[in-house]
């Protein structure tokens, strides 16, 4: 038992004092390479704050989604369903208003206030020419913004997980020049413990480098998935839209 706490205890002296040889090679780096870790850093909290948020927004928009869903599969009628569901604000809801309101546009335009589901007239519907070219851009109009609304922040995630590695690789390949540099000016012959610390205190940018980008990149391709299936969820929707539009025109 004495001897397990003794390991213990000399495992944690070992790893305290291996975060102040860290610390110090961190505080002892020359200019270029504290510049670079400070660039480094900042895009490491830029990108952590990015995921947190993101990972909010997105589950909001997935929420809210379903929530619409479930309304318009129980509502008939689309005067009804966007009444009720004015207080949503998820991509789909969006979709869905942004193409009844184009209905309600041409309508309006035609001289009739009717209700193009659940009370309107088909042979009002079928003399509008271009409609369903009409509400389809629209549709697609308020789908790319949507779009552009989740997909906003990523392209952080994604310079971060392609540049840090360079960024803390030019830091290293800076520090280990100058530590060659300087051994031109020391006396005798050069040893590996001349040379060690200077190296030691270059590679610490590679390591922040890559502790920056790998979670940037995991985030940006867990993200680019996400958005797609909302896109694609969107699209299903846009297209069964159109669809019920089409049909009523027909109605002839």
């Amino acid at each position: 038992m004495t001897n397990w706490i003794y390991f213990v205890l000399q495992a944690q002296a070992e790893t305290t004092a291996e975060q102040v040889k860290i610390m110090s090679l961190v505080t002892q780096a020359g200019p270029v390479v504290k510049a670079v870790l400070l660039i480094l850093l900042f895009m490491s909290v830029v990108c952590w704050t990015i995921v947190f948020s993101k990972y909010f927004v997105l589950r909001k928009a997935t929420r809210s989604s379903d929530k619409f869903l479930d309304l318009y599969n129980a509502s008939g009628n689309f005067g009804n369903l966007y009444s009720s569901t004015k207080h949503i604000s998820g991509p789909i809801a969006e979709v869905f208003r942004a193409g009844y309101t184009e209905i309600l546009k041409i309508r309006r335009s035609s001289g009739s206030g009717q209700n193009p589901e659940g009370g309107g007239s088909p042979e009002m519907m079928s003399n509008e020419l271009g409609m369903i070219e009409l509400v389809e851009r629209a549709l697609n109009r308020s789908m790319s913004s949507e779009t552009s609304k989740l997909e906003s922040s990523l392209t952080f995630l994604a310079t971060t997980g392609s540049a840090a590695p360079f960024i803390g690789l030019f830091g290293t390949v800076w520090g280990i020049m100058t530590s060659f540099i300087g051994l031109v000016g020391s006396e005798g012959v050069p040893t590996l413990q001349a040379v060690a610390p200077g190296i030691a205190e270059a590679l610490i940018a590679t390591a922040i480098g890559l502790a920056a980008a790998i979670p940037a990149v995991i985030a940006y391709n867990y993200f680019v998935s996400r958005v797609k299936r909302i896109d694609v969820d969107m699209e299903n929707f846009s297209s069964e839209f159109l669809n019920i539009v089409d049909r009523y025109i027909k109605k002839v």
